[in-house]
């Protein structure tokens, strides 16, 4: 997983509330068992004006022009602007996958549904949770001005303004420390290798059938 510590970018709003993860990832794309490839395909019913399907190259698509995404000041956004209860809907996990591998590395809203908030930090996604009316003052601004970009700064866990005003936000502090080290819950798991090692060969020695009836 991608390690978060400090990262500037350029902004997108997303002014819809209740954006669901069917929306973020539509369910035709879940039946791919690979965990990656899903970029291409975030938001894609909104994103294009025709029906998309896996494997289908983004070229011959037909982008929609009023999309937030396909407007040409915000190419090359990763950093997402959203309304309250983004993320809700079912619990699918390729929903952060989409939004990290299309670029995005934090997502700022009022609120979130609870599973896609936990899945976003386990895939190195940060969300964000603001006040209403500062994400409010957040939109005027990034519809105001063309380029307008944030700083986000976990260790001292808070936003940068352009002119410089900072706007603290909270983050569980073993979800930052993940983030940081880049440790998703396999990475957690790998910390141990040695005494996960050290275990197995004393099991083995004290009961040698398990090996043999793992084998067979």
């Amino acid at each position: 997983m991608q390690k978060f510590n400090l990262h500037k970018g350029l902004v997108a709003p997303m002014d819809r509330e209740n954006v669901d993860t069917d929306a973020i990832i539509p369910k035709q794309f879940l039946k791919s068992i690979r965990k990656t490839g899903f970029g291409p395909n975030l938001f894609d019913e909104w994103r294009y004006l025709d029906h998309g399907e896996p494997g289908q190259d983004p070229a011959t698509r037909k982008p929609n022009p009023n999309f937030v995404l396909n407007q040409p000041r915000y190419q090359g956004a990763s950093i997402l602007l959203a309304r309250k209860n983004f993320g809700c809907g079912s619990s699918r996990e390729h929903a952060p996958w989409a939004l990290d591998q299309y670029g995005f590395r934090a997502i700022i809203a009022p609120s979130f549904a609870d599973i896609f908030f936990n899945n976003s930090f386990k895939n190195g996604l940060l969300p964000i949770v603001l006040p209403e009316a500062t994400v409010d003052q957040l939109f005027n601004e990034a519809l105001a001005f063309p380029g307008f970009a944030l700083t986000v700064d976990l260790e001292r866990q808070v936003i940068v303004r352009p002119q410089g005003e900072e706007i603290p936000f909270e983050v569980q502090a073993f979800r930052k420390f993940c983030l940081q080290n880049g440790f998703d819950d396999i990475g957690l798991t790998l910390r141990q290798a040695d005494k996960i090692r050290a275990f197995e060969a004393q099991r083995l020695a004290q009961k040698p059938w398990l090996a043999r009836s793992m084998v067979a």
